[in-house]
């Protein structure tokens, strides 16, 4: 049975409308919460897939969360077997700054639902498939593009929202599995946040629900297209 290892900051943040793709595609799924579980008992080379998921702490925060040091190591090592990982908002900023890229705080936070321009490289990505669609934005820090890698999408307020390296690392800013369905969890959670960016939750609870079904199908369709390539470079198993 193929396998996929999310790490989970905040349970809320969860692997959202990609839960069901991942089980339609024959994957077990195990989360494991870095904060609390012991990452070593998981040999980082051993599953299929690793998703790493958002969270509201920063990539170079260890001295303050310091499980955050185990955590970087365990991703280090998924790096270096080559086998695929998907970065998500803080998981690509993790993986971003493992692979020598900068990651600071932006002038002011982006939360909200917008659509991303794509670039060049982007375009020839399974990102293209997210043309025109409002994804959700929901962070304050922003990474630099790692050496090597290919930036693919940008919006106005961050110049990098997405970057690939090679076939087996894929880092979005965004939030593409967000399930508007369960947005209340997330202006809930983060109604600190909001409050301090002067974010009005209603905005963002209207724009789940004008853009969420939308998402949801693009979502499936973006990680469906990464999921066959990666198959088809034998790096997961097919079907």
């Amino acid at each position: 049975m193929k396998t996929v290892v999310a790490l989970r900051h905040v349970h809320f943040e969860d692997l959202g409308t990609l839960e069901a793709l991942l089980h339609e595609r024959g994957f077990h799924l195990h989360y494991l919460d870095p904060a609390v579980d012991d990452l070593s008992q998981v040999p980082a080379d051993a599953c299929d897939l690793v998703v790493v998921l958002g969270g509201p702490l920063g990539a170079f925060d260890e001295e303050r969360y310091p499980f955050l040091v185990d955590e970087l190591y365990w991703l280090a090592q998924r790096i270096r077997s080559g086998r695929p990982v998907l970065g998500i908002c803080l998981g690509a900023q993790l993986i971003a700054r493992l692979l020598g890229a900068a990651v600071a705080p932006m002038e002011s936070k982006e939360i909200g639902f917008g659509p991303l321009t794509l670039t060049a490289a982007g375009q020839g990505s399974v990102l293209a498939l997210l043309q025109g669609v409002p994804v959700l934005h929901w962070h304050g820090d922003r990474f630099d593009v790692p050496p090597g890698a290919s930036l693919l999408a940008g919006t106005a307020l961050c110049a990098h929202q997405a970057y690939t390296v090679g076939d087996a690392v894929l880092g979005l800013q965004f939030h593409l599995e967000a399930d508007a369905s369960q947005i209340e969890r997330w202006l809930v959670g983060h109604c600190s946040e909001l409050a301090q960016a002067g974010v009005d939750p209603c905005v963002l609870r209207a724009e789940a629900q004008r853009y969420g079904a939308d998402l949801k199908e693009a979502a499936r369709r973006v990680i469906g297209m990464w999921l066959d390539r990666l198959a088809d470079e034998a790096l997961v198993q097919h079907r």
